[in-house]
């Protein structure tokens, strides 16, 4: 992923696209004494090297992002929101998670109305999302507020606890789904992730002039861990590349993540009938491994701040990439998944009516003026192209009604 450092005068970091245009801008580096690391994982994943040579990225990544007990997302302190480490769509403003309601609502309808649908929101996090969404359906009056089912996903106990809390203060309660579904499970409904794919583990691979190589982390004499150059773990990893008509230059890195067919099918296995909204920053291939882009789009972030060393603050910083949007199609054919359309955020909003989403948060009871310029505010972070607004929102069926299309996608002509 690329979790963006804030401007100048900015008081948190939203994620944005800037972020990632090597050389733009500088890191801003958060105070390593009140970050830390976890000593323990760190200690581990050393221990695991030193017993078994360097290990691929991916899995230094793995364990530092989800360690039972240790790792970045099994804290009790989510990352997302101004508190935290970055900002999010959802925990800018509700009016994105409701804006991704009137898009189920529209994906329901052209279903015919079904009686049941479950939403299922893996790295559902602080609920900022879910509250969105099942706030803007009961306030617009949506008839999928009387039949919609919200099942949060977390691998973090913790985190869904929170969650049912905050749900139940707003009083959504009502909507929650707890338990997950069976192994038999056949569902309908939606599975709707917003960054999620960013975060998703990545091998780190460098050009040179006899083929793609790997980069795996390792750990020197003084016990640091550095980057190892090496034959690549897997044949996958160029297969990849050359799949998509990708030569990288001589020193040039970037990632390749492999995880997202497993990921989207274990995502996606309970969905009978429905929608996938996969929501993320994201590139073509030809764009996300160009030769400008030199160093790759891997990001640290912690403390509203952005970095490029992954081995610092172990397990007490987010780490992501930005994510290849021919792999995410690749992979959603792979889980048995077809097509419905792709947009940008900044395009869902306008195309499911923000003037209207406006209004309704601005007639809720007690709405004041602060309200309204919060809600400016976070309008112009999430419509800008250049930040948020140009994140990409992909949506993919199973079992839908041939030739479904949806108004809220309908103004990306092409792929870009």
């Amino acid at each position: 992923m690329d979790r963006p450092r804030a401007p100048r005068g900015a008081s948190h970091a939203p994620r944005s696209l800037e972020s990632i245009e090597v050389g733009v801008r500088r890191e801003t580096l958060p105070n390593p004494a009140a970050v830390g690391e976890d000593a323990e994982l760190a200690a581990a994943i050393r221990g695991e090297i030193t017993t078994g040579g360097p290990i691929p990225f991916a899995r230094f990544m793995e364990r530092a992002l989800y360690e039972p007990g240790h790792g970045y997302y099994r804290r009790d302190r989510p990352g997302p929101g101004a508190a935290g480490d970055f900002l999010t769509a959802p925990e800018a403003h509700p009016i994105f998670g409701a804006a991704i309601g009137q898009l189920l609502e529209q994906a329901w309808t052209a279903m015919g109305l079904p009686g049941a649908f479950v939403v299922s929101e893996p790295g559902a996090g602080t609920g900022a999302l879910a509250e969105g969404l099942l706030a803007g359906l009961r306030d617009l009056r949506s008839p999928l507020a009387e039949v919609i089912r919200y099942r949060p996903v977390e691998i973090e106990a913790r985190r869904l606890e929170a969650l049912t809390a905050r749900l139940e203060s707003a009083e959504l309660g009502r909507y929650l789904v707890a338990e997950g579904p069976g192994p038999d499970a056949a569902e309908t409904g939606a599975i709707v992730a917003n960054e999620v794919l960013d975060a998703l583990p990545v091998h780190r691979v460098i050009g040179r002039a006899g083929g793609v190589h790997e980069l795996l982390v390792g750990v020197d004499r003084d016990g640091r861990f550095i980057q190892v150059e090496a034959e690549p773990t897997t044949p996958a990893l160029a297969s990849r590349l050359a799949a998509e008509g990708i030569t990288l230059e001589d020193g040039q890195t970037s990632e390749v993540c492999l995880a997202l067919v497993d990921w989207l099918i274990g995502a996606t296995r309970h969905l009978a009938a429905g929608i996938v909204v996969l929501v993320d920053y994201a590139m073509e291939p030809a764009v996300l491994h160009a030769p400008e882009r030199r160093n790759g789009t891997l990001r640290a972030f912690a403390g509203q701040a952005v970095g490029a060393d992954p081995y610092r603050h172990v397990g007490r910083q987010d780490l992501t990439a930005t994510v290849d949007l021919a792999a995410v199609r690749s992979a959603a054919a792979s889980a048995g998944l077809d097509p419905v359309g792709e947009t940008t955020q900044a395009e869902l909003l306008a195309s499911v009516g923000t003037g209207g989403l406006t209004t309704s948060f601005l007639r809720r009871p007690g709405a004041s003026l602060e309200d309204a310029l919060r809600l400016r505010s976070a309008l112009a972070r999430l419509l800008d192209p250049r930040a948020m607004g140009g994140f990409r929102v992909l949506a993919f069926g199973r079992s839908l009604p041939p030739g479904t299309q949806l108004a809220g996608l309908r103004r990306l002509a092409q792929p870009g």
